[in-house]
């Protein structure tokens, strides 16, 4: 099953964060992510037209989150809009910030 065909599992903490080596292979299955230099968390920028599309963006992106019990840092204004994804419980990364990213990836508009 990819990523993006799967559902958040609501993480508990008292579990390590990702290691370096086991977020690479989930990066290598979302488009245009980073790696924060701590491997703390992704991030990704994206572009648009106009206000009025980043906020439909944003706006998208805020009811994924909801549905998914699973939620981002989001800044945007004109033209533009940044995702920072991590797992607070656990202070890092875990599988649920690849599959929120990948989720991200399939919105409309991406």
């Amino acid at each position: 099953m990819s990523l993006a065909d799967s559902r958040c599992v609501p993480c508990k903490g008292g579990i390590p964060a990702l290691t370096r080596e086991e977020i690479q292979p989930y990066l290598e299955q979302v488009n245009e992510w980073e790696l924060a230099p701590q491997a703390n968390r992704i991030k990704r920028d994206f572009t648009f037209a106009d206000f009025q599309s980043a906020l439909r963006f944003v706006n998208q992106v805020g009811e994924l989150a909801e549905d998914m019990g699973h939620h981002p840092e989001i800044q945007f204004g004109w033209g533009h809009a940044s995702i920072k994804i991590w797992t607070h419980k656990i202070g890092g990364l875990h599988e649920n910030d690849f599959i929120l990213a990948a989720r991200v990836d399939q919105l409309p508009g991406v």
